[in-house]
């Protein structure tokens, strides 16, 4: 069963609290795969003059930074633009589905504009 929403928490997470889950996962991920992959090219290659711990803390800091970056930035991208379900049903349904042109594209704007101009003036 899932957890019952607590009262006077909001229902969905912040941008920042997306950031930073995206931000863990990739850190995670990254560490991993900076073991794999620094783990053979320590076995296949050597250590080098450094020595084996920091030569694969190197591999895996490296990837863990780089991986954590990239998801941090996806999933506040993959969640920003979500709507209420009924909010997004409105919009579809008073959205055209294909503009033919530019100018019909232009038009369509300016003329949602003045709507817009329209409501807030009154």
């Amino acid at each position: 069963m899932p957890p019952v929403p607590q009262q006077g928490h909001p229902a969905g997470l912040t941008v920042w609290q997306k950031r930073t889950m995206g931000a863990m996962m990739g850190a995670g991920v990254g560490l991993t795969m900076g073991f794999l992959f620094g783990s053979y090219s320590i076995l296949r290659g050597g250590a080098g003059p450094r020595g084996i711990l920091p030569t694969l803390s190197q591999y895996m800091l490296g990837s863990a930074a780089t991986f954590s970056f990239f998801l941090a930035i996806g999933s506040v991208i993959r969640n920003d633009g979500e709507l209420p379900p009924h909010l997004e049903a409105a919009r579809m349904q008073l959205a055209s589905p294909v503009m033919r042109t530019r100018a019909e594209g232009l038009s369509n704007m300016r003329l949602q504009w003045a709507l817009e101009k329209q409501r807030r003036a009154s």
